[in-house]
């Protein structure tokens, strides 16, 4: 299963994609999935496009990577004759080279064999950076105030392990495997880093099937330079030894503070949305939204999106709330990333000029 996700051109600044520019996506992978996939869904969060592939060829396969990459390629033709903003914003190079990493989009896979009833979570983000999930899975995957199912299911009290990646070394992939709950203290002070250390994976020690993949992308990275914001992209597989849905979905009510918001260099609160929703506050406030799947014989089911529901409308005026207050402190300290996480140099330029005016008084 794949799921790539990439912003490739909105409405009205970083908004929403247009309905013109999803119907292109859409058609361009409808009109090469037979033989190649056996079943997809196009959707959007902000003004990021997500696709969900079902297929049988793996992890990291070129075929499925390259149509993907295409339906980006057309739906940027598409923002282009609509002078959308940020048309093809995420595809940070100019030729296909095997697979979509390291090209811009985020990318979240795994390979598995179906369970009798195989129901899964896609989460899409925007307006922030991949560790904004690091806590959440942390806290569904390793905390029984979260996931009463730690204590009541043997399974789950076995743990799981968890594979964390170090996105600041950029050369090469540095990752770390560790298991809770014996070192989940040690996984804790990692992830606490959200800028630094993210969530890659996470698999059942009862049984070794992997439960969660996590896009790791710093399009930064890539680019050199701010490009936007990473806005990851994640698939989470539930109940029977994984979490139930509930126990998954809990940690978001938090709304816990993350990079992103304005030009990426903000901190700000991750409101759970409705599916489809755009963005506007401040360019945010950092969103995410989830659809609710079950897959048999690789066929998708008709999604659920789960945070459309009343529950999640009082969370929101809570957030919402949230940003506000955050927002009122403007670029004072935690309101604005340290400058070392700025995602654009105005700052380091003028901190650059003003240190050369200080003086020693005598």
């Amino acid at each position: 299963m794949t799921a790539i996700k990439a912003d490739i051109g909105s409405i009205g600044g970083h908004l929403k994609p247009s309905q013109a520019l999803l119907a292109q996506v859409e058609t361009t992978i409808a009109k090469r999935a037979k033989g190649l996939i056996i079943d997809h869904f196009v959707g959007h969060t902000g003004d990021d496009i997500a696709i969900l592939l079902t297929h049988e060829r793996g992890t990291k396969s070129e075929e499925v990577h390259r149509l993907t990459w295409d339906a980006f390629q057309a739906g940027t033709e598409v923002a282009k004759k609509q002078g959308l903003y940020g048309a093809g914003q995420d595809l940070l190079k100019d030729a296909f080279s095997g697979n979509v990493r390291g090209l811009g989009p985020a990318v979240a896979e795994m390979t598995f064999e179906e369970r009798e009833s195989e129901p899964f979570l896609l989460f899409t983000a925007d307006k922030t950076e991949p560790g904004a999930y690091s806590l959440p899975v942390y806290l569904a995957f390793a905390d029984p105030m979260y996931n009463a199912g730690l204590i009541l299911s043997p399974a789950m009290g076995e743990g799981f392990t968890f594979t964390v990646m170090d996105v600041s070394h950029a050369e090469q992939d540095r990752l770390i495997e560790l298991s809770t709950p014996e070192e989940a203290y040690d996984l804790a002070a990692l992830l606490r880093d959200n800028g630094r250390f993210v969530v890659e994976s996470v698999c059942s020690r009862a049984d070794g099937q992997q439960a969660v993949a996590c896009s790791t992308t710093r399009l930064r990275n890539i680019a050199g330079k701010y490009v936007g914001k990473d806005d990851p992209i994640m698939l989470i597989r539930t109940q029977k030894n994984f979490p139930a849905t509930g126990e998954i979905l809990a940690p978001y009510e938090i709304g816990h503070l993350v990079a992103g918001f304005m030009r990426g260099s903000h901190t700000g609160p991750l409101m759970p949305v409705k599916a489809g929703t755009g963005v506007s506050f401040f360019d945010g406030p950092p969103i995410v939204s989830c659809l609710a799947f079950c897959v048999h014989e690789g066929k998708l089911t008709e999604p659920v999106d789960v945070f459309d529901q009343p529950y999640w409308d009082w969370v929101r005026n809570r957030i919402a709330q949230k940003a506000h207050d955050i927002r009122a402190q403007g670029f004072s300290g935690p309101a604005m990333l340290p400058q070392a996480d700025l995602e654009y140099s105005g700052i380091k330029e003028a901190m650059g000029k003003l240190e050369k005016r200080f003086h020693i008084r005598e």
